[in-house]
């Protein structure tokens, strides 16, 4: 692989790989639901990134979410569900995480991963070795004990409620 990035452009900025199931599942602990709007202009504007590549589980009936997140300016890599006997649903996003961060490697700056998931202990090593870790942005102060020789590249999402908590617009009932 050439170190050397595609069509001999510059590179310019950072890219986000976000592990959609952590995120989430992380927010809602906190008891509000991300916007994801916000959230994509705020990794915009505090991590200078230019592509947001964002991982789910794919699930049939999401198509409007789906939607919604591309037009938002994510890039969506879905993972078809995976069924356990005990009725859990997994889309095990984390190797097509790793696999992205690897394969545009050459087009980044640095990586910045939303995961609070220790799984990824091996990619911000190799990361940090090679000056390409930006910031890990976790949910919520749940994160994985792995991740705590990267405290200095941690950021939490969980005192940015006031900034980045999806608010209802309240309908219009019509009446003057």
């Amino acid at each position: 692989m050439s170190d050397q990035p595609k069509n001999n452009s510059k590179i310019s900025g950072n890219y986000a790989f976000i592990d959609g199931q952590n995120l989430n599942m992380g927010i809602k602990k906190l008891g509000w639901n991300l916007d994801f709007r916000k959230f994509h202009l705020h990794l915009q504007r505090k991590y200078n990134v230019k592509k947001a590549y964002f991982f789910l589980g794919m699930v049939e009936d999401q198509a409007d979410l789906y939607a919604n997140l591309q037009s938002m300016g994510y890039k969506l890599i879905l993972k078809p569900l995976v069924e356990h006997k005990e009725g859990t649903v997994k889309g095990n996003v984390d190797a097509d995480l790793v696999l992205h961060v690897m394969i545009e490697y050459p087009n980044y700056e640095k990586a910045i991963i939303v995961s609070g998931d220790g799984d990824f202990y091996g990619l911000y090593e190799h990361l940090q070795s090679q000056d390409k870790l930006g910031r890990i942005i976790v949910p919520n102060r749940q994160y994985s004990s792995l991740l705590n020789s990267f405290l200095p590249h941690i950021d939490r999402l969980d005192g940015l409620k006031r900034h980045l908590a999806y608010k209802k617009v309240p309908k219009s009932t019509g009446v003057a």
